[in-house]
């Protein structure tokens, strides 16, 4: 009985599998030994009366089965790295400007399938900071997304992000909030971060992954290929990370349980407010906004869709209050705002969002609305494609809340 083994990994590289030696490992023709981290993959292979022991003793046929899995493995490596990154186009430069490096749009018209991006992204709208987007797919020194340039200066993880940004540029959304209600908004975001997340990433990528497939939006004549590969790899790293962290050794059933537990959690702490806090924004609203949105619009017919949109309808009205305010190309069918469990198709294509690579909230003002302070909380009016206005006063029970009203169209 003889094997065939190989090396999976999403990294290019040259393995030398010797007799009686560890494995050595070059990259991009230096000396220097790396650690490495894949999968190593053995085959059985059946001996045909002596047949495979010709071959195998026979140099010609070693030295074409080498040629020929190096290549594959060369393909595969591009392949990955075609699917994980866009090539850079341009080098962008971070000298007072913000640079904002996630993952590409989806083509559902959400902005990203990914919580943490989605959210820094909000967040960076809402204290109304110019920033160029950066769609290269490539992660942090420390293997995170996203991260931030500014200055020349690297920043990731979006808890420091904000921090960074707050002693840098003076901005901050929580300077409204007592030191008791900053602790509340920092318990809630760890909550959701830390717990919520790994229910949501499991329902899009391990149980909802066929819908999540046919959101992704690669380019090419194997994106189909290219999106199963990422489909599978993904969601093979969130078994994994999850059984790490603890909530992957339950059941399919109790980790939708502690969902709809962390959601319940949130519908009651937001009540009938307008925002987490009150009725003024703070960072945490980026922080739920960005995990709520997947549920809401990235997960069709999903369990946590028809709890937001359904029972729980206050975070379906707040979800949509941050969408229309701070994401005026980001258009949604409003026909698909309530779950109706009769008649749960699409109806329509939805439309792609576009791709703002300099945004500034300010540009979409009129004028008048630019001599309002620099960091205030300003509403923009958002109007659909029929001319009708989506102010929050449309899906509000509660018209006391008095908001500045934008009189130019977007």
């Amino acid at each position: 009985m003889y094997w065939v083994a190989g090396f999976a990994s999403s990294r290019s590289f040259v393995v030398d599998l010797g007799r009686n030696q560890s494995p050595s490992l070059g990259l991009c023709g230096s000396d220097e030994r790396h650690l490495f981290d894949g999968y190593i993959v053995a085959v059985p292979v059946q001996d045909f009366g002596g047949i495979m022991s010709g071959l195998v003793s026979d140099s010609w046929w070693r030295k074409t089965l080498y040629i020929t899995g190096g290549a594959l493995l060369a393909a595969a490596a591009y392949l990955l790295h075609e699917l994980l990154s866009i090539r850079k186009e341009q080098q962008l430069d971070s000298k007072d400007a913000i640079i904002l490096h996630q993952f590409s749009r989806p083509k559902n018209g959400v902005p990203s399938l990914s919580p943490f991006c989605l959210k820094m992204e909000t967040y960076l709208r809402m204290v109304d900071l110019p920033y160029q987007n950066y769609f290269d797919g490539s992660l942090s020194s420390q293997g995170k997304m996203p991260w931030i340039e500014y200055n020349y200066e690297q920043v990731c993880g979006t808890e420091f992000i904000i921090d960074f940004l707050e002693e840098k540029l003076g901005v901050s959304l929580n300077k409204s909030l007592s030191s008791q209600e900053q602790a509340v908004a920092q318990a809630i975001t760890t909550m959701v971060e830390e717990h919520l997340y790994w229910t949501i990433a499991y329902c899009q990528w391990v149980d909802n992954v066929q819908e999540t497939q046919r959101m992704l939006d690669l380019p090419g004549p194997l994106s189909d290929l290219l999106k199963w590969i990422l489909c599978q790899l993904t969601g093979g790293i969130v078994k994994r990370e999850m059984y790490c962290h603890g909530i992957g050794c339950f059941t399919k059933e109790e980790v939708y349980t502690l969902m709809e537990k962390d959601i319940r959690t949130l519908a009651t702490l937001l009540g009938d407010k307008k925002y987490i806090m009150g009725p003024k924004l703070s960072s945490v609203d980026a922080t739920v906004f960005g995990h709520l949105a997947q549920a809401m619009w990235t997960l069709p017919g999903t369990r946590p869709e028809q709890l937001i949109k359904g029972e729980l309808i206050n975070l379906a009205m707040y979800c949509e209050r941050i969408r229309r305010k701070f994401w005026p190309e980001w258009f949604v069918d409003l026909e698909d705002f309530y779950y109706d469990s009769d008649n749960d198709a699409s109806s329509g294509t939805p439309t792609c969002m576009l791709d703002l690579g300099l945004f500034s909230r300010t540009d979409t003002l009129s004028g008048s609305d630019l001599s309002l302070q620099s960091h205030s909380n300003t509403h923009s009016q958002d109007s659909d494609h029929c001319a009708r206005s989506l102010s929050d006063s449309d899906i509000e029970a509660d018209g006391s809340d008095v908001e500045q009203q934008v009189t130019g169209k977007i």
